[in-house]
């Protein structure tokens, strides 16, 4: 790697030039393992054995007897073409495919209940558009083995997506030039991808990075060692996500093998030690490589580099794959989520520390990320169906945008607001109809100064990432999806594993300090800065929650397809509004057509402890048909009159339902 990565350490070995040389450079030290290396190593791998990592032979041999099973299927799928076709009886008895694996299974890294991914490799004739995706997704359907079908032809890497026997499998395929695929075909050669196109290519480079990872790395079995606890390490973290912009399994397996051949004799102890020593150093975007970078001009495939290509230059942690033709694996990371992940591998560098002067456990490392604890300000978007199979594919297309929100969030803000997306979904058991829930962290970047009552405007944000997720090409009514600002104890409390919040120490209640609320220890302040007392002549700072309503009449470019029912629901957790370090602001106009009689008003004024009276003034206002003129000022009053002595309340869902609105972030201080 050299000087210009950032890593130094001394050699173990005056014999380096006697030993083999793994990847582009020596390795940083030859050391071995001493007595208390292995001691830690077996406490590591028993700390694995029991945090239920490994599969039990029952399932390791279900696994191995569904692969044959696909494969049997697969090969009279092809046959079955081959006759149909008019080949002779010969061609018909030789047509073949062949059944190949990747991704943690192949590198011997998958647990129980983890995906299976297959590819399937066939003969010239056997297209993947109409034989693959229609014929054998035909056959599949007929089998009473196989459950949730599901095929996506559209995909950056086409798929089908099904459960055979209860194991989920993610089956590509890749039509190779030959007419009768061997059964021994080493996919590894170059020779394989001779005239076949870039989607072929991108099916067949799982298997083949895969298989250079294993021959790569000094020692398979420490490297699957390793890799298995630095994954469970991630998901723990809340960093394990490539389609969020965190580290995938590829990813890991492409850093974890880069040190593994820095460090060709450590045991797994000395390579999780390592492992965030070397990346807590490292100088991004310096590229990780297992191999040098090879062209092939008679293939002509593009290949990663950002002295020809300016995109290139732009990736922000390259981790790039050992197969030609070599790619970035990690070009989804962004700056937000690449400072995520290098506070992630401090915080676990200094625990390794701990753990080699023998002052912390194995436990320690592995503990979970408070991500709930760890903000003041959040974005919660919630994804709702009208039943389970359309909530499935709707929500795997909304979370593969949220990485598009976090960018245009940066863009927007001049990457002065950051954003933290947690790559896990949450479910209200509450709620009857199919949904989840995805969080994301908002925080001001470190360091840069704002002034009192800046205001990060991100209306436009929003509303071109709800743009961008409503054109979904297998959109169906009843797809929805809120995003909605709360602030951190206003968080529901299904996301937490126990079902309640942790108490947090009460603040004290300072009556005669300025801006001060009667009745409330914990109240949202009226501030000059506000939007809405600026547009409507009253403050009016609000919260959407995650059942917010698009109003789709008030939506530039929002299809007519969408235009929703406002419909009153009060189902959520109660929310409470206390503080404004970050808050967000309604302030759309809204259609009016009526407004409360005097003798009603006060009504409301008098019996500010119901929170139904703020439900009946909402849906007041919401009615009314026009929010500026000064008749209805007393109605607004009413309003903040009855939001501000309701401390806890369904306001966040009330608010949002009634007043379809846009966001302005506000920081303060």
């Amino acid at each position: 790697m050299g000087s210009a990565d950032g890593v130094s350490e001394k050699s173990g070995s005056p014999l380096q030039s006697d030993v083999k040389q793994y990847g582009i450079t020596n390795p940083l030290s030859f050391a071995g393992p001493t007595n208390a290396d292995r001691q830690r190593t077996s406490e590591l791998e028993k700390f694995l054995v029991e945090a239920g990592l490994y599969e039990s032979v029952e399932e390791d041999t279900k696994r191995n007897d569904v692969l044959l099973e696909i494969e049997r299927i697969c090969k009279e799928w092809v046959k079955q073409l081959t006759r149909q076709r008019g080949y002779t009886d010969q061609m018909v008895d030789e047509a073949n495919a062949v059944i190949f694996t990747f991704g943690s299974y192949r590198l011997g890294v998958h647990g129980p209940g983890a995906d299976l991914d297959t590819l399937c490799v066939g003969p010239s004739y056997v297209n993947r558009e109409e034989d693959f995706f229609m014929v054998l997704h035909e056959l599949l359907a007929e089998n009473e083995e196989v459950s949730e079908l599901h095929p996506v032809p559209d995909a950056h890497v086409p798929v089908m997506k099904f459960k055979f026997r209860g194991i989920s499998i993610d089956l590509l395929y890749a039509s190779v030039s030959l007419l009768v695929v061997p059964q021994d075909l080493d996919i590894s050669q170059q020779s394989v991808l001779y005239n076949t196109d870039e989607v072929t290519v991108r099916s067949l480079n799982g298997c083949r990075v895969a298989d250079m990872i294993l021959r790569l790395v000094p020692d398979v079995k420490s490297f699957r060692t390793t890799l298995r606890c630095l994954k469970y390490w991630a998901k723990r973290r809340g960093v394990y996500s490539n389609v969020t912009g965190f580290l995938g399994g590829v990813n890991l397996a492409l850093l974890v093998g880069r040190v593994c051949q820095f460090y060709p004799n450590a045991t797994p102890n000395m390579l999780v030690s390592r492992f965030f020593r070397v990346y807590t150093q490292w100088r991004w975007p310096n590229p990780v490589m297992l191999c040098a970078i090879e062209e092939n001009e008679d293939l002509g495939f593009t290949v990663w580099d950002p002295r020809k290509f300016p995109g290139d230059r732009k990736h922000h942690m390259p981790i790039i794959t050992p197969a030609y033709p070599c790619m970035n694996s990690s070009y989804n990371v962004s700056s937000s989520t690449l400072r995520v992940m290098m506070e992630q591998f401090n915080h676990a560098n200094k625990i390794c520390q701990e753990i080699e002067m023998n002052k912390a456990c194995w436990n320690t490392l592995f503990e979970p990320y408070q991500f709930f604890e760890a903000y003041k300000n959040y974005l919660q978007v919630e994804v709702v169906a009208a039943d389970v199979e359309d909530h499935r594919l709707w929500k795997g297309w909304v979370e593969s945008r949220l990485r598009q929100l976090t960018l245009k969030i940066e863009r927007d803000t001049c990457y002065k607001l950051q954003c933290h997306p947690y790559p896990y979904e949450f479910t209200d058991p509450t709620k009857q109809v199919p949904h989840c829930a995805f969080f994301m962290g908002l925080a001001r970047k470190e360091g840069v100064k704002v002034q009192e009552g800046q205001q990060f405007d991100i209306r436009a944000t929003v509303d071109e990432f709800r743009l961008d997720v409503n054109m979904y090409m297998y959109w169906k009514p009843g797809m929805e999806v809120y995003v909605s600002h709360i602030r951190r104890k206003s968080i529901p409390s299904f996301v937490f594993p126990e079902g309640y919040k942790r108490p947090r120490p009460a603040r004290p209640h300072h009556p005669d300090r300025p801006g001060a609320l009667d009745g409330s220890v914990d109240r949202v302040k009226q501030s000059s800065a506000s939007p809405c007392s600026q547009r409507d002549g009253s403050a009016s700072p609000v919260g959407g929650n995650m059942k917010r309503k698009i109003d789709c009449d008030n939506d530039e470019g929002s299809s007519g397809k969408h235009q929703k029912q406002i419909t009153p629901e009060s189902d959520l957790g109660k929310r409470d509004f206390g503080g404004d370090a970050l808050m967000l602001a309604s302030c759309s106009k809204l259609k009016v057509d009526k407004i409360l009689s005097e003798t009603e008003e006060d009504t409301f004024a008098s019996d500010f402890e119901s929170s139904n009276a703020l439900e009946a003034a909402l849906k007041a206002h919401a009615a009314s048909s026009n929010a500026d003129d000064p008749q209805k000022q007393s109605l607004r009053h009413v309003l903040l009159h009855s939001f501000s002595q309701l401390a806890s309340v369904h306001v966040n869902s009330l608010l949002s339902l009634y007043c379809p609105s846009a966001f302005v972030l506000f920081i303060s201080g």
